[in-house]
Parts: structure tokens; sequence; C-alpha cells
């Protein structure tokens, strides 16, 4: 596993036959001038996202105590890692966004797509459950297609939050922001909220995917089309980590009002989405 991987697993193995907490780890690596959040630490070992700095990789190495180049040639496998890289530093930048603050109960989205085949916004509607006293707000993420402006992404808050921090990468299509609760929940408790993501400048799209970096109880996914902009095709596809190559699950069906969704139950990492081909 160590030298064939995926990488979260190799990194887990390490870790594990190294004897360090994800705490001790972190301390070894800030001593030697890398300083990482507990939180991306947790994110590698898990598959959620993978560290995109050479340098981070090779102190990492050392406090294993592993050959160097054990775990960065793992990162070489799959040539899709910038994607996640740029929201994976977002989220570091967003000091209190742990993964073990809460899971979700239920998330559902809903992307439009109008006349000319574009991104006419995408609709969540999300349920959460709070893992701990004092969790006052819920971290999401967008990556857009090549050559999105991310700048000019509006995000709107529907109902039961309002809008928080708002980070955009430098050189990447890539931003989070911070949907803020009313109250701070206990330990247990569970909040609903909505919120609705538009792109001005947006291009033809032909994908729709959600990236688990909480568990999910139940996770929908659901394109609405145009009736003048039906796809030639829709399938489901999934990505069980970041080492996986994607899957196609099988072919979705367009309904009578022009939508297809998909439905799954009990995920707790990896990608889910829908892809779509337009007829020539």
């Amino acid at each position: 596993m160590l030298y064939t991987g995926p990488f979260h697993l190799a990194l887990r193995k390490a870790i594990r036959e190294r004897g360090l907490s994800l705490d001790r780890v972190r301390a070894h690596l800030a001593r030697r001038g890398v300083s990482i959040a507990l939180s991306s630490l947790s994110d590698w070992q898990t598959g959620r996202c993978r560290p995109v700095n050479e340098s981070t990789v090779a102190a990492l190495e050392d406090v294993l105590r592993l050959p160097p180049g054990a775990l960065s040639r793992l990162l070489r496998v799959r040539g899709s890692l910038a994607d996640i890289g740029p929201v994976a530093e977002l989220l570091d930048a967003v000091a209190d966004s742990r993964p073990d603050d809460l899971e979700l109960v239920s998330v559902q989205q809903r992307v439009d797509v109008d006349d000319d085949g574009r991104f006419a916004g995408l609709r969540v509607r999300t349920a959460i459950r709070a893992l701990r006293d004092g969790v006052d707000r819920y971290v999401a993420r967008f990556y857009g297609d090549r050559g999105c402006d991310p700048h000019l992404v509006r995000t709107r808050p529907l109902r039961n939050c309002r809008l928080g921090r708002r980070l955009v990468h430098p050189s990447a299509p890539a931003m989070v922001y911070e949907l803020v609760f009313d109250d701070a929940l206990r330990a247990g408790e569970t909040w609903v909220f909505e919120s609705r993501l538009v792109d001005p400048g947006a291009a033809r799209c032909s994908e729709l995917a959600f990236g688990f970096r909480y568990p999910a109880e139940q996770c929908l996914l659901e394109v609405q089309f145009h009736p003048a902009a039906r796809p030639a095709g829709t399938r489901a596809f999934a990505q069980f980590d970041l080492a996986d190559q994607r899957h196609v699950l099988g072919g979705l069906t367009l309904s009578r009002q022009h939508a297809v969704h998909l439905i799954a139950s009990g995920v707790d990492s990896g990608v889910l989405g829908i892809a779509w081909d337009w007829a020539p």
C-alpha cells in the first residue's frame, strides 16, 4: 500500500506505523517551517483532498521517516489533482473550517441549464447535524469550468443563513464561502438552509459534480434542462477518492419535464455527479 497507493491510504498507514497523532504530525511539520491545518491533514488521509505543495510533501516524508519521493510520486498518478488543490488551499485559509464539525443529513443540488446550454444557476438545500457545540456556519465550495471567473460568481443566501466570508483563488476558478446561521448549534442539533449560486459569465456546461467533505446520509443531484436545449445523452458517475478514476454508474433517462436526477445514501467521501453530451 505504501508503495502502490493510493496516496491517502499510504499516508494513513505511514502515520499509524510512526505512532503519531495528527496533532503531533502538525507540530513536527511546524518545526520544519510548514504550517498545516488539522482539517487538511484529516482530509489528506481520508482522500477528500490532497497536498499541492511539493515542499510540504517532502517535509511530511521526513516527519514520517519515509524515503524521499515515497509520497510525492503517488500524487503524480492523476492529472486532475490541480482541480481540487486550489479549493484545499482556500479551505486552509478558513481557520474554523473543520470536517469533523458536522455531518450532512441531506444535501440537494439542482442545476438549471438555459436555452443555450449554459449554466443558469445552482440552488442548494442542505440539512446538517452539529457534531460539537458552537457550530454556526457551513463552508461551501465552488470550482467552475475552465475559463470561469470566480470574481463574477454571485452567491445568495435564500433561507436560514446569511453570507459570511468569501475567498476567491487568485489563479484558479475556485472559491469558498461561508453560510452563517443566526444561532450557534449544540452537538446533535440539526439545521436546514438554502442558497443559490449564479455565474453570469458561464459558458456551455456538461456536468454537475459534488465532492463530499462531510459524510452524507442522503444526496440528491438534479439537472433541469431548458426544453430548447435537451442533451443527446446523460449519465451518472462516481469517483471514490482522489486517487481513483471516474466510473460511469449508468445512463439516466430524461423525464418529460426535461430533467434527470441521481440519489445516493451513506456517502462519506469521493465525488458523485451527472454528465451529459450535446448533439454535434
